[in-house]
């Protein structure tokens, strides 16, 4: 077993200013995104709220250990070897499915876990398991890898430092030590602008932390994915069960993820998208509502909507604040900041589009999204209703 110790150089220090910039009156929060993987990993420049100045329940070691590899110095590693991050998520497997199609080498580190990831061999990709929250796990995924595509996100019953920042930092320290040639990074729309919401805050911070790594990078803004609606709106109002929603007037151009999984491999070869920041929004946005009344026109039923004030999550979080063993649901409930702000999450896609030579007809929109699911579901729902009757006569 041989060590790998990150170098010296890796333990990146610096300041980063987060504020908002709209209010000049307003003082400066100088949020310290310095790395030391020590028992005090303390952010002594942010408020005491902050998420990220939260101990750590265990101590992250800054050494990581990993197998021996045989390599000659100089050893060529192929550009169609990327390393997928999250493959088992939403996204993720999109971009591991989009990628073979494309004929990439495609590599997917998923968490160990008692029902293992065998779609993704099926689909012919290789799983190796490392567990972000443990970084002496990582090096040995990054061997022989050209790009990692990170889309992994934290469990929602895991504290959200622990995967989207520590893992996150852990990760892009090995793969500038192990010389990885690119690293493609997904953050949210706006992060800049909601320090106040710990996940925000903390893609924010990853987005300066990367970089200032020195790694050749990727930033890619997300604003929704359409895939999030199935679950949330279109099958709960198909079963007549409630309808979750909010009377916030946020907007929200939901993107299909199979259209992102093609946008980043293209902006992959792309080498004018080096280093840069990339916002990749849907066709149009929608507030919760017009989405509710979308899916009650394609499912033919009305659908029968709970609605949640915002002033109700509002002082939901603050009371979940008072306890520890809730300080990560209050983390999650931030979101009502960002709901109660008439925040649109999109942004007109021209440029985006242009630099990577898309047509924006060739983006998939809400309403075709939906439609499609619709009609699948409803035609399986009444060949099965056929065939029961068909087993009535028979019987």
């Amino acid at each position: 077993m041989a060590s790998l110790r990150l170098p010296a150089q890796l333990v990146t220090r610096g300041t980063l200013n987060h504020h908002n910039s709209s209010s000049s009156a307003a003082p400066s929060v100088s949020l310290s995104w310095r790395r030391s993987l020590t028992p005090d990993n303390s952010f002594p420049n942010l408020p005491s709220s902050s998420p990220l100045n939260r101990k750590p329940s265990t101590v992250v070691p800054v050494t990581c250990s990993a197998a021996a590899v045989n390599l000659a110095p100089g050893t060529p590693v192929r550009p169609t070897s990327i390393l997928v991050v999250g493959a088992t998520g939403t996204l993720g497997r999109q971009i591991v499915r989009r990628a073979l199609d494309e004929g990439y080498d495609v590599r997917c580190l998923v968490r160990p876990r008692p029902a293992p990831a065998d779609f993704l061999r099926d689909w012919g990709a290789t799983v190796v398991n490392a567990d972000l929250s443990k970084p002496e796990t990582i090096p040995a995924t990054l061997v022989g890898v050209h790009t990692v595509i990170d889309c992994a996100t934290g469990r929602p019953e895991e504290p959200i430092k622990t995967v989207d920042w520590e893992g996150k930092v852990a990760l892009i320290q090995c793969a500038k030590a192990m010389g990885i040639q690119k690293y493609v990074f997904y953050s949210i729309h706006n992060c800049d602008k909601h320090p106040e919401v710990p996940l925000m805050e903390i893609k924010y911070c990853t987005e300066k932390f990367l970089q200032e790594s020195g790694l050749n990078h990727i930033t890619i803004r997300l604003c929704g994915f359409m895939q999030g609606l199935i679950g949330q709106y279109a099958v709960p109002i198909l079963e007549e069960k409630s309808v979750w929603g909010t009377d916030a007037p946020t907007r929200v151009a939901y993107m299909d993820t199979q259209d992102i999984a093609r946008l980043t491999l293209i902006a992959l070869r792309n080498e004018k998208v080096n280093g840069k920041l990339l916002t990749f929004a849907g066709p149009r946005a929608w507030t919760t509502q017009e989405v509710i009344t979308l899916c009650e026109r394609l499912a033919g039923q009305d659908a029968n909507v709970t609605t949640v004030p915002v002033s109700v999550l509002r002082v939901t979080r603050q009371l979940t604040r008072f306890f520890q063993w809730t300080n990560d649901v209050a983390d999650r409930l931030a979101f009502t900041e960002v709901l109660s702000s008439d925040t649109v999450f999109s942004v007109p896609m021209t440029e985006t589009n242009s630099l990577l030579g898309v047509d924006q007809k060739d983006l998939v929109t809400l309403e075709k999204y939906l439609q499609d699911y619709f009609s699948n579901i409803l035609k399986k729902l009444k060949d099965l209703k056929a065939q029961s009757k068909q087993s009535d006569i028979y019987f």
